[in-house]
């Protein structure tokens, strides 16, 4: 049997925060606070391919900062790093 996932294109602020807030549920699970913080086209300059999100979000009291890249056409996460993880005051 062949599972065909049909992946939405990402091209709004909606979508973008609709799909960084599926990507990290599913690497992270249940977090709290979630929101974009960043966001940039990639290329900066030409016709746009995937975003560079940045997100912050809460998890076992600590404050997650993680980088997402989101292609365009279809929603795939080509990589995802954590950037910075702090106690908040």
């Amino acid at each position: 049997m062949v599972c065909s996932l049909v992946m939405p294109q990402v091209s709004t602020p909606e979508d973008i925060e609709r799909e960084s807030s599926r990507i990290i549920s599913a690497l992270y699970g249940n977090v709290s606070d979630f929101r974009v913080n960043e966001t940039f086209q990639i290329p900066e300059k030409g016709p746009r391919e995937a975003w560079d999100v940045q997100v912050n979000f809460m998890l076992d009291a600590l404050k997650y900062t993680v980088d997402l890249e989101i292609q365009e056409k279809d929603g795939q996460v080509t990589n995802a790093r954590l950037i910075d993880t702090m106690t908040p005051l």
